[in-house]
């Protein structure tokens, strides 16, 4: 019910035409926080924790402070001298076009502010705001007024109330207070990529909340997102950056997951939030939620998941792979608009995949590029973070922010050498054309392929170097130190296959398989069929802090190798070469559904290409390299689910020695400028 306070307001407003949508109170969610809606859009307000409040005399009404009541509110704060009807309406014209949290609904109420000394509101202003119908003015008390008719106006003097960002608000009116709750409008995942959406509590603690609500009419789980106009003057780079999480990256306030229902029965709500993910929140990037991962970052084909229900993939029919495990990541950010980045996790391919087959830029950056505590691991020393994204630009002001120094993992958690990053040009001199891994499967495919290698060609003067990998490490001259060094299936299931099981044992299995047969009796836990055959009956005496030290050094002789022999550093370029492979279906279709994936021109994903000895995913998990993946265009394909022809994303991962992470950023960045990549689209088609 409308509180007497917003009737009396309404009272004194004027009866322009203006038109807009009422405010209709839904429910609590489970934080107690308000959701409503306006016209079609369904909002939820941080009604415990306001942004800001001030008091008002509200004594002209006897029923004043007698009930709560809320109201839509725009605040403006500027630092214009004079507001006129022109600055007014550019203001709130900008509002429109730049945000998609901010309607005219927002109207109902209007906040004005302005830094400027002596700052003046003139007539044209107050007419303009009369002729918006709006309901009542409040104008800080340093702004001078001309006369302003029947518009009912409220004077407010509050400390700090310049520094509250511009915006939509929900003001919520109780007594002679008013306070202003930030708003957030929940969209619906139709493609069910996310566990759940998330927003930051603002109790001062770093707490964040999950949405906590569902409504009937809509069975897709909500996303709040805040209005990007309370970004606008925030100079941190990330401001406003609205970014997805995998569900491994501890968040404070937030259940981790790992996508397990069974692991998030036993542990409790994260009481802190990953490093990581912290750098994002203080660079002023926006958490809007968790993502759906392939259980405890498993490599699971899609009709192998249990608990959650498959992520779709917007590209395409609708029908295909989103791959594994960063999969509601890479997906999430081909599907919407108001998504702009997603966090993941690369061990043996879980952001290069996703990024693959949803066509957009993802990567697995050098190992040791960023840390990892409080993210649930699957290979402590090979595990990776990396961010989707659909611009290139984007990607690389994200990505450069984020890998910071003092956030790179030490040489006794990699096993390796010391990282160094260089922001360089120093540009390769040479493109690796690998024979046992190339061609593109489909030749339209290798048509774009071609067509992006003569670009490489052209712009950094490079020469094509073609060789066979598996041949090359096979050759390699072993000593008694590293016998192995040529043998990449040891490299793969000895050191890496160490690395990995025993790390996701040690923390996740052992605990969850032990506190699970204590609760119930014995039992083991219901997990997905993934990691079930493995934890059922872990071979400890294969997998050990022993066997993981030696590991460690087998894979650092690898790393050695690679970097001193295959792609050294040279006087001219940080990488001598860049090596490129498919890591995805080579143009053609690969379905989330099994069946389909036998028919003709289509594609399972991690197939070894004939004569490779490993699939090219192994290759920088064990050479600890950097690999992004990078979507170069696209190709038909005829769908045996709508039975039409629809677009595949071609994509090409482009591999360069550790630590010249950001060198293959400004080469990306320089092939943007000249038009060789480009941004994806979000739906059907990437371009």
């Amino acid at each position: 019910m409308l509180g007497a306070q917003f009737l009396l307001l309404i009272a004194l407003s004027s009866a322009a035409p203006i038109k807009r949508n009422a405010y209709t109170f839904l429910q609590p969610n489970s934080q107690g926080d308000t959701v409503f809606e306006l016209g079609k859009n369904t909002y939820l307000a941080n009604a415990r924790y306001p942004k800001a409040s001030f008091n008002i005399d509200f004594t002209s009404s006897d029923a004043a402070g007698s009930s709560r009541s809320e109201i839509p509110i725009t605040v403006i704060n500027t630092n214009v001298s004079t507001l006129s009807q022109d600055v007014l309406t550019t203001i709130i014209q900008n509002y429109e076009d730049g945000d998609d949290v901010f309607t005219t609904d927002y109207l109902e109420t209007i906040f004005i502010s302005s830094s400027a000394p002596g700052a003046t509101l003139d007539s044209s202003a107050t007419s303009y705001l009369q002729s918006l119908n709006i309901s009542h003015v409040f104008v800080d008390t340093r702004i001078s007024m001309a006369g302003y008719n029947t518009l009912s106006v409220s004077t407010v003097s509050s400390p700090g109330i310049e520094s509250l960002p511009s915006g939509p608000y929900l003001a919520l009116i109780d007594g002679g207070k008013v306070s202003l709750a930030s708003v957030f409008l929940l969209y619906p995942d139709t493609y069910r990529d996310f566990l759940f959406g998330a927003y930051d509590s603002n109790d001062g603690n770093s707490t964040h909340s999950s949405v906590g609500v569902f409504l009937p009419n809509m069975w897709d789980p909500y996303v709040p997102v805040p209005s990007r106009i309370y970004s606008w003057n925030d100079p941190r780079p990330m401001a406003g950056w609205r970014v997805a999480i995998k569900d491994l990256f501890d968040i404070k306030g937030l259940q981790t997951s790992g996508g397990s229902q069974a692991w998030a029965f036993i542990t409790p709500i994260a009481n802190e939030t990953a490093p990581s993910i912290q750098r994002i929140l203080d660079l002023g990037g926006v958490l809007v939620g968790k993502y759906k991962l392939a259980q405890f970052a498993s490599g699971a084909n899609p009709w192998e998941w249990q608990d959650e229900h498959y992520p779709f993939n917007p590209r395409g029919d609708g029908w295909l792979t989103c791959s594994a495990s960063s999969s509601g990541g890479g997906c999430s950010v081909a599907a919407y608009d108001w998504l702009d980045f997603a966090i993941g996790s690369d061990t043996g391919s879980s952001m290069r995949r996703p990024a693959a087959v949803s066509g957009t830029f993802g990567q697995r950056p050098s190992q040791g590029l960023m840390n990892l505590e409080r993210v649930l691991p699957l290979g402590g020393a090979t595990d990776t973070a990396g961010v989707f994204s659909r611009d290139p630009y984007k990607w690389i002001a994200f990505s450069k922010a984020w890998y910071e120094p003092t956030l790179f993992q030490p040489p006794n958690i990699t096993g390796l050498s010391p990282l160094e990053v260089p922001d360089t040009l120093a540009f390769p001199k040479t493109i690796v054309y690998p024979t046992d891994y190339l061609p593109l499967n489909n030749s339209a495919a290798e048509v774009i392929l071609q067509n992006f290698i003569t670009n490489l060609t052209t712009i950094f003067n490079m020469t094509v170097k073609t060789l066979n990998f598996t041949e090359t490490v096979q050759s390699i001259n072993v000593t008694d130190q590293a016998p192995f060094i040529n043998n990449l299936t040891y490299l793969t299931s000895v050191p890496l296959g160490v690395i990995n099981a025993w790390s996701a044992w040690d923390i996740i299995g052992s605990v969850l398989t032990s506190t699970w047969a204590a609760l119930f009796d014995g039992r083991f836990p219901p997990i997905d069929p993934a990691r079930r055959p493995g934890w059922k009956s872990f071979n400890t005496t294969r997998y050990n802090p022993s066997t993981y030290a030696n590991a460690l050094v087998e894979k650092n002789a690898a790393v050695e190798w690679w970097e001193t022999s295959f792609q050294p550093t040279t006087p001219e370029s940080c990488s001598e070469s860049v090596f490129l492979y498919d890591i995805g279906t080579g143009g053609f279709p690969s379905y989330r559904e099994l069946g389909l994936n036998g028919y003709p021109n289509t594609s399972f994903l991690a197939v070894k290409p004939l004569g490779a000895e490993i699939t090219g995913a192994n290759i920088c998990p064990v050479y600890g390299c950097a690999d992004f993946t990078i979507p170069i265009g696209q190709v038909p394909y005829y769908s045996n689910v709508t039975f039409h022809e629809e677009m595949v994303p071609v994509t090409i991962n482009m591999v360069v020695k550790r630590g010249c992470d950001f060198m293959l950023l400004n080469m990306i960045e320089k092939l943007a400028d000249h038009g060789v990549l480009k941004a994806v689209k979000t739906g059907r088609t990437a371009f």
